[in-house]
């Protein structure tokens, strides 16, 4: 059983098309919650007329709150998390299913297989264009082609559509709010789920989905990912991919004699960064793993 929770900032269209797609084309027991950023472009009605479970803030208040609080809320232990301006493929939810059983641990994260109209040399990210936008989405063509590029799984790192055990979630904290409204929030999960014992980073081949891409993301002013990423754990994210990531699928899991927990250790250049970014931007040196968390206004509101 899968609870999928999917956050949307006034995107009503992107939202029915993403919302029919889960309907249509998933065949275990689901459920399907929204969180709304505002909506009120004609989403609150709507998820209201549609009996979905719902969550809303007066204003966008960013990915990580979002999704922390709409997770709560999730009644199943593996939980999805997709981004509205996504379409579900079919057999997206049988390969998923087929991955947590191929594991012995629930310490685990799943990405599904993006396509995309481009995937700015991304190999990862399949280029298929099959629409711009829900007006122009070629559904019938991406049904008869989201297969065509045979591959198999890849063990790494991939970003949504993320499926997690929502202990696992509640244990690392979801996604941290110092990385509102959600730059790199994305490689701090990977690297809390990691400093707790995950060894399983794997992209599910045949868990497909069609990415219209950036449709909110655009509209917001970007917080410094990168910068709170170094200040936080001491390595840079092009660090963590490549030293790190790799090293987790080793036989040993990555474990030497003087790391005999492959725990993540601070780097030579995420020391100079942290130093630098302390120095240029006036950060208490003894404080800056210390960040305090965006201040948030809105009311929250819970319906179904």
């Amino acid at each position: 059983m899968f609870s999928i929770v999917i956050p949307s900032w006034n995107n009503l269209a992107y939202l029915q098309l993403c919302v029919e797609s889960v309907r249509r084309h998933t065949k275990v027991p689901y459920e399907i919650l929204v969180h709304l950023n505002d909506g009120s472009d004609g989403s609150l009605a709507w998820v209201q007329a549609q009996g979905i479970k719902y969550t809303q803030s007066e204003k966008n208040v960013g990915v990580c709150l979002a999704l922390n609080h709409v997770v709560a809320q999730a009644a199943h232990d593996w939980v999805l998390f997709m981004n509205d301006d996504m379409v579900a493929a079919p057999g997206w939810d049988t390969a998923f299913a087929a991955a947590i059983q191929s594991v012995d641990t629930d310490l685990a994260l799943f990405f599904g297989t993006l396509i995309q109209p481009e995937n700015g040399g991304n190999d990862i990210i399949i280029k298929q264009d099959f629409g711009t936008s829900p007006d122009n989405f070629d559904e019938a063509k991406f049904l008869r082609e989201f297969m065509q590029d045979v591959r198999g799984d890849k063990e790494g790192a991939g970003a949504q559509p993320t499926l997690f055990h929502k202990k696992w979630w509640t244990m690392v904290g979801g996604y941290s709010l110092e990385f509102s409204p959600g730059m790199s929030s994305d490689d701090d999960l990977m690297m809390k789920f990691c400093v707790a014992g995950c060894r399983t980073f794997r992209i599910v081949s045949a868990a497909r989905f069609y990415h219209f891409g950036c449709k909110s993301t655009g509209r917001i002013k970007h917080n410094l990912g990168g910068r709170i990423f170094v200040m936080k754990w001491g390595i840079t994210q092009i660090e963590f991919h490549r030293l790190y990531m790799p090293s987790l699928r080793r036989a040993d899991g990555g474990k030497t004699a003087t790391n005999p927990h492959n725990n993540v250790r601070a780097t030579v250049l995420g020391k100079i960064r942290r130093a630098g970014y302390a120095l240029r931007f006036n950060y208490p040196l003894e404080d800056i793993e210390a960040w305090d968390a965006m201040p948030c206004s809105g009311e929250w509101t819970q319906g179904n």
